[in-house]
């Protein structure tokens, strides 16, 4: 039997380091350090398709559900794909310098307001699967922002969109 298909059958229990990583723990004692969870699919299907990944990005355990996992790992699963898949969401658009690109663009999100500067038409993408008209922004800093649902923005934000779509 390889040692692939033995970890297949072994249990194991996730905690945090002194630093705050996360690390496996296997039930015979073995630690892989510094894991990071990982979606599938992070936007068409959040909950299904979830792996925990070394510090090399090999897969180390996969679950078809993220809620597989053992509530107390859940709790600390959840903490760091809170922060790192955070992404601001857009509630309005307020002004854009321009309709050409690069233009820098004035938004409110819903933490606040702040601007980002559109690159290109290109860095605008439609997400499927999200159940909605939902758009994925991306700024020159490679931050993504997202538009949950096109429809719910009110008249002014929707016009100075589509000006760009």
């Amino acid at each position: 039997m390889t040692n692939d298909l033995l970890s297949f059958h072994r249990t194991y229990s996730l905690r945090n380091d002194a630093f705050g990583n996360l690390d496996l723990v296997w039930s015979d004692g073995e630690v892989v350090e510094r894991v990071t969870p990982v979606r599938a699919f992070p936007f068409s299907d959040p909950d299904n398709g979830f792996s925990l990944v070394d510090s090399e990005s090999h897969e180390v355990v996969w679950l078809n559900s993220i809620n597989d996992l053992k509530a107390e790992d859940r709790v600390l699963v959840d903490e760091v794909l809170a922060t790192r898949e955070f992404m601001p969401v857009i509630t309005r658009i307020e002004s854009v310098s321009s309709f050409n690109t690069p233009s820098t663009w004035q938004i409110e999100t819903a933490q606040g307001k702040t601007q980002l500067v559109l690159k290109g038409e290109e860095h605008i993408r439609r997400i499927n699967g999200m159940g909605g008209n939902n758009l994925l922004i991306s700024d020159n800093h490679g931050i993504q922002f997202l538009i949950k649902d096109v429809s719910q923005l009110d008249k002014h934000s929707r016009r100075l969109l589509d000006r760009f779509l």
